[in-house]
């Protein structure tokens, strides 16, 4: 996936960063170490491929929750 115009505000100075990404859910935080995705420093907003967001997924207590899965070890 390749992006150059963020799809919020338009600007092209979105860039491929990589790095920790936290999430929350019900009051529990966690975080995805070594994420990949796109951020616009215009606007903030984030933009996730489907591998990015599978690794989320897989850290999320929410997605554990509605498909019963349990905590990872």
């Amino acid at each position: 996936m390749k992006i150059a115009q963020c799809p919020t505000c338009g600007s092209d100075r979105i860039k491929k960063v990589h790095r920790q990404w936290s999430g929350e859910f019900e009051g529990r935080s966690y975080r995805v170490e070594d994420l990949e995705f796109y951020e616009c420093p215009q606007c903030g907003e984030r933009v996730f491929d489907p591998a990015a967001m599978r690794k989320i997924e897989a850290r999320s207590p929410a997605y554990r929750a509605a498909h019963k899965i349990k905590r990872p070890a």
